[in-house]
């Protein structure tokens, strides 16, 4: 089970960011690693065509092409081998987590590392391959934040300012579930502490 999420996940990721930056735009876009890497992390939006965003379902969806040097909501920009160490050393982690951990039978465990494996190895590949990740679902565009709140760091009033992708999705949805099988696994009995120690 584990094997699959992660291998269909990471699948779902890598040929849904194919076709968006095949088809968002008015032309297909090619992103060359090296041309990103010269250039400073800021920069490289300006590789991307200027493009009008797919609106999916307003105000739900819309689909904007995208240019990512960082980790998740855009922190951490130019640190590329820093997410790539820090992605093998969550892979190890969790590859212990499921041999010491969990069970043959416990598949939310294995549904939920099999995501996040999954989402890992999207972003990951883009990293290497194209020295940035490759992001274009844009969820909720035009909802602010209500009572004129704001995002720090100068994000805005936007209820969700930043573009992502399957990847963001299936990592954040296997912590979830990860949480959600910490939550209803009850702690050991004293009994069985005293028995360990």
């Amino acid at each position: 089970m584990l094997a699959s999420f992660t291998l269909i996940g990471a699948a779902i990721d890598l040929i849904s960011k194919s076709i968006a930056f095949a088809r968002i735009a008015d032309q297909p876009v090619r992103i060359d690693r090296e041309r990103v890497l010269a250039l400073a992390p800021e920069q490289i939006g300006g590789l991307l065509p200027i493009h009008d965003p797919v609106q999916v379902i307003p105000r739900v969806l819309e689909l904007q092409l995208v240019l990512n040097p960082g980790a998740v909501f855009g922190v951490g920009a130019g640190k590329r081998w820093f997410f790539v160490l820090f992605t093998g050393i969550a892979f190890a982690f969790g590859m212990w987590m499921f041999a010491k951990w969990t069970s043959r039978r416990d598949r939310l465990a294995h549904a939920a590392l099999g995501l996040i494996f999954a989402g890992g190895i999207g972003n990951l590949y883009d990293r290497v391959v194209f020295g940035c990740v490759r992001d274009f679902l844009h969820p909720a565009p035009g909802v602010h934040l209500p009572f004129g709140l704001s995002w720090p760091g100068g994000a805005g009033t936007e209820l969700w300012p930043w573009v992502s992708n399957i990847a963001d999705a299936l990592l954040l949805v296997g912590v979830g579930l990860l949480m959600i099988r910490l939550w209803k696994t009850p702690p050991p009995k004293e009994s069985d502490q005293r028995a360990t120690t």
